[in-house]
């Protein structure tokens, strides 16, 4: 296992590097996919950077509590006064530093606040790779369906193509009338119709799996994963009640609860006294730009500040308003999220319950369609039958096969759906495929098989763009004078 995810990480690396597909596709089980676009998709990227902003806002939230040093200088002066030479001078003012002793639990509930930020990023990009697993895995199994519909379209094609020879054939020996060729050539028509949307919809989907995987868009996949009936033991109870203790989204919720109350006491610290310790050194030293001597004398001073806001016509008070009616926003997200982890789960528990009685209600019909079809088309070729028979036994087939295939692939999303509401975790290869996600911007620009440059807009590039235009214009209209 650990060979094969090598190769395949060598291989996607080779396609990422030279901007080619492989010459040959890539063996690509379920679990290798997931563990490619955690290590590799970019919108996982932008979340995670979201940890570095909140970060960040710690940092400040903590420097507003430390020492601050302030200095100040005059590089250079000049003045006249009437009847007066020009003078010239520069001076070194002096240097204050000061820190904050007490601020009414200000900037304790700032620090306090960035810390939870930090905490809550961090679930936010967590819960970011449980719904890329999950929508990794829909992709996966939209391809695999695709790819089964294919199959089936292509097997009615065959059979209609059978048919209309052997209806060609009676009717040329008089033993069948023409009406029965032209609806034959009808219907192979449509089967024919019906088997390029299959073909392109599975094209369609392994784009989706590709961009998902953030690999090269041409990039050969073979899906090695097929579907695996797995039963759920859980309870919808006993999901929503997991669902309501590990979803990270309702933490965040729950998180940003937290700092609303921590604004609170932020906006109330406004009517609080506030300490600070003060100090200022002054060497009061300058220079005559005029006769080149120095002069000055020093002094130092140190204290203990207090301000207090006694009035500001009622801002600190709205202040506190506001903040009390941002907790009060907060609350009701909590709770509306909660409601909508109940709906959701309930939605997707009942939807994988009615695919999985689809699937074992299915398994029989398949077998009954084949044989309705074989006894239709004997009958038809001993001139006993009719031709609408043939077109029902081929429809009720195909309508069986894809009733099948849907049940199994719908059963399969719907049950990774209900595991991904009830918040459930990756696994450990999961989870060490994250961690090689690649976080230097520099690094993921140059590697990615997508151009990040962004359009030129300057006339140089605007003249090029028109010729390359020009160009491609003269070329089509060669291939169309070639194919006349």
């Amino acid at each position: 296992m650990k060979k094969k995810q090598a190769w395949l990480a060598a291989a996607v690396a080779a396609a990422l590097l030279t901007g080619t597909p492989s010459a040959y596709a890539a063996d690509v089980s379920l679990e290798d996919a997931i563990q490619i676009a955690l290590a590799q998709n970019t919108g996982l990227l932008i979340t995670q950077k979201g940890e570095d902003s909140a970060e960040h806002t710690l940092e400040q939230a903590k420097g507003s509590n430390r020492v601050s040093v302030d200095t100040s200088a005059n590089v250079f002066k000049t003045s006249k006064e009437q009847g007066e030479d020009w003078q010239s001078s520069s001076s070194l003012g002096g240097i204050s530093a000061s820190i904050p002793l007490y601020t009414g639990g200000a900037n304790e509930a700032r620090i306090k606040s960035g810390e939870i930020g930090v905490d809550a990023a961090r679930l936010t990009t967590e819960r970011e790779r449980e719904d890329l697993k999950l929508s990794v895995i829909k992709a996966y199994y939209d391809a695999l369906e695709a790819r089964k519909t294919i199959d089936v379209d292509q097997e009615s094609v065959n059979n209609y193509e059978a048919h209309y020879t052997n209806v060609s054939q009676l009717y040329s020996a008089g033993s069948k009338a023409k009406i029965d060729v032209l609806r034959s050539s009808v219907e192979l028509s449509n089967a024919r119709q019906q088997l390029i949307k299959a073909q392109n919809a599975y094209e369609v989907d392994l784009a989706t799996l590709r961009n998902l995987l953030n690999i090269d868009r041409r990039e050969p996949l073979n899906l090695t994963t097929d579907f695996q009936y797995d039963t759920f033991e859980i309870g919808m109870d006993d999901a929503i009640d997991y669902a309501y203790r590990n979803r990270k989204d309702l933490l965040v919720d729950q998180y940003t609860l937290e700092q609303k109350e921590l604004s609170i006491k932020q906006a109330k610290a406004g009517n609080i006294p506030k300490l600070t310790i003060n100090g200022t050194a002054n060497p009061n030293w300058g220079v005559d730009w005029n006769d080149g001597k120095g002069s000055g004398s020093p002094s130092y001073s140190a204290g203990i500040g207090l301000s207090w806001n006694i009035f500001d016509s009622g801002v600190t008070k709205a202040e506190i308003k506001e903040a009390e009616n941002q907790r009060d926003i907060a609350k009701l997200n909590v709770l509306k999220t909660k409601e909508s982890i109940d709906l959701d789960l309930r939605q997707a528990y009942y939807n994988m319950r009615e695919a999985e009685k689809r699937f074992t209600s299915t398994s029989d019909a398949v077998g009954q369609a084949e044989q309705d079809y074989y006894i239709a088309r004997e009958k038809y070729r001993a001139g006993e039958g009719l031709m609408l028979d043939i077109i029902d036994a081929q429809l009720a087939l195909s309508t069986a096969r894809l009733n099948h295939i849907s049940a199994q692939y719908d059963y399969a999303r719907y049950k990774a759906q209900v595991e991904n509401e009830m918040g459930i975790g990756l696994n450990d290869g999961e989870r060490k495929a994250s961690g090689e996600l690649v976080t230097d911007v520099k690094t993921v620009l140059e590697k990615s098989p997508i151009s990040a440059d962004t359009p030129a807009t300057t006339s140089a590039a605007s003249k090029t763009s028109k010729a390359s235009a020009n160009e491609a214009q003269a070329t089509v209209q060669e291939l169309a004078q070639d194919k006349k």
